[in-house]
């Protein structure tokens, strides 16, 4: 018995396939037609209408008609096609989970067209792109100092941007993006970090004050808004000061590292890197280093 043939519009028919893309399918080997009828019409037999079935389903899984070939073909197997599918849909994913953070502040506003170029820059940044902005701004920044010097770690910690964003940003973390991406582009920041980077390179800088100490005493002065010039400011510099330490000096040191818009950069890492948050402490060394100035003496 001869088996039963189909015209391409049975065919449409019966699958639920548009009669145009089953021609197409046809016309680009993916579908060949098994025999012409006398009139020169395509006819499909039950293999065909099988492997259509098959094309019909990989193209709804958004596969590309090369895939598709390579599936039909053997060349692959629809597990190594479907892997890398699964690879471009997560990307896929997570750039219009990004986009769709980036949108919700645009809707928030109000916003200025410069942040909203910039926010659209963002969304479109790949994770290396990002990468190469803070690896261009650290690379300037501590150009030519010397990597052992003490303190010249701080160039690989400033470094440590996430490898990407999470899979489901926060409108947190895109606004992190967005205030990070102006810090690194400012000149003026730049600049501030540049004159840290030489200093902390430099041989003979001063010893530097007990960070833990600055905060506990410093910032419970600061707190209770206590004058750096009154004697109780002095009684909190010799809590800190060490014995023998230029104060003129020390203030200086202290002033060239704390900087409050670099410890926001520390800030905005954390968000992007998931950290714990961490109090303030550069308001704490400012008032130290002008309670400094105002009892120089030892």
């Amino acid at each position: 018995m001869a088996p039963m043939m189909l015209t391409i519009g049975q065919l449409a028919a019966r699958t639920g396939v548009p009669v145009r893309t089953i021609r197409f399918w046809s016309d680009e080997g993916l579908l060949p037609e098994t025999d012409r009828s006398r009139g020169g019409y395509r006819r499909y037999d039950a293999a065909a209408a099988a492997r259509l079935d098959l094309v019909r389903t990989l193209r709804e899984l958004g596969l590309g008609l090369d895939d598709v070939r390579l599936v039909l073909e053997r060349r692959r197997s629809v597990e190594e096609v479907a892997a890398s599918h699964v690879r471009a849909i997560d990307d896929r994913i997570r750039t219009l989970r990004t986009q769709r953070a980036v949108c919700t502040l645009l809707a928030r506003g109000p916003h200025s067209p410069r942040k909203a170029a910039l926010m659209n820059d963002l969304a479109r940044l790949s994770a290396a792109s990002r990468q190469e902005m803070i690896d261009e701004f650290i690379d300037a920044a501590f150009a030519g100092t010397d990597p052992a010097a003490p303190g010249a770690g701080i160039a690989t910690s400033m470094r440590s941007l996430p490898a990407e964003l999470p899979d489901d940003p926060t409108t947190e973390q895109v606004e992190a993006w967005v205030e990070l991406a102006e810090l690194v582009s400012d000149p003026a920041f730049r600049a501030r970090v540049r004159e840290m980077a030489v200093a902390g390179s430099a041989a003979g800088r001063p010893p530097a004050a007990d960070p833990g100490a600055v905060a506990e005493h410093a910032g419970a002065a600061l707190a209770a808004g206590v004058d750096p010039a009154s004697e109780q400011a002095r009684e909190v510099v010799e809590r800190i000061a060490a014995p023998g330490v230029d104060r003129t000096e020390l203030a200086t040191a202290i002033t060239v590292f704390a900087d409050r818009r670099v410890e926001r950069y520390w800030a905005l890492l954390g968000v992007l890197n998931g950290w714990d948050p961490f109090p303030p402490t550069v308001p704490a060394f400012e008032w130290f280093a002008e309670a400094l100035r105002a009892h120089p003496a030892d």
